[in-house]
């Protein structure tokens, strides 16, 4: 027994108005085990027999109106619920939305600010570098003016130890001019009192010259008188 010996006696039941089942095929087939016909039997069916369709599920006008009115009022009170919440939730929609347009807003000012920074942090720099420079300037001045100052305080000391010589040399000079002046003062007394003498030696021979002409005109006035 195989699946055409099952189907050719499917098909002859089926022709003759009689029922196909597993016993109505082993009888027409005069025997066969019953699993094989079974399986042998579905293949069958599946390639030749149509599905019967389900009887179509028809409610009574007057219940289907009632059932229409009732999904209208459930329709309406659970959209009461639902509008409220939709509502809610428009509402918070716009809440959002306006939320997001002032980030949006707040965004846009700190992308300014940040620009703004950004431009004051790049001036920074600038004057930092600047800075930096005049700094290195002064201090390449500041090493000059050390070393000039240094060079002059070395030529100050050596001008100062010129001075302190010559100073000793001025020194040594205002001594010996100091025992010149006083040597000369001693001369000059010595001197004065030589001319004074010399005066009054002057004086005492005017004294006695005028005496011996006196004498002499006395002498001379006598002879005359002898």
């Amino acid at each position: 027994m195989n699946f055409e010996d099952v189907a050719a006696a499917a098909g002859k039941l089926q022709a003759g108005g009689t029922p196909v089942t597993i016993d109505a095929v082993r009888d027409a087939i005069g025997g066969g085990s019953a699993s094989a016909i079974s399986r042998h039997l579905a293949d069958w069916r599946a390639a030749n027999e149509t599905p019967p369709e389900p009887p179509k599920a028809e409610l009574p006008q007057n219940l289907v109106a009632e059932l229409a009115r009732w999904a209208q009022q459930f329709a309406e009170e659970a959209g009461t619920g639902t509008r409220a919440a939709l509502a809610r939730h428009e509402e918070e929609l716009e809440a959002l939305r306006e939320a997001g347009d002032a980030l949006e807003t707040e965004r846009g000012e700190l992308q300014q600010q940040l620009g703004e920074l950004t431009a004051a942090r790049d001036d920074a720099l600038v004057s930092v570098a600047e800075r930096d420079e005049e700094i290195e300037r002064l201090n390449a001045e500041l090493r000059n003016a050390k070393q000039v100052a240094m060079e002059a305080l070395v030529g100050k000391a050596k001008d100062q130890l010129a001075i302190e010589g010559k100073d000793a040399q001025l020194a040594d000079l205002r001594t010996q001019l100091e025992k010149g002046v006083a040597q000369n003062a001693t001369l000059s007394d010595a001197r004065l009192a030589a001319e004074m003498e010399l005066v009054g030696a002057k004086t005492a021979r005017d004294s006695l010259e005028a005496e011996n002409a006196e004498l002499r005109a006395q002498v001379a006035a006598l002879r005359k008188k002898g």
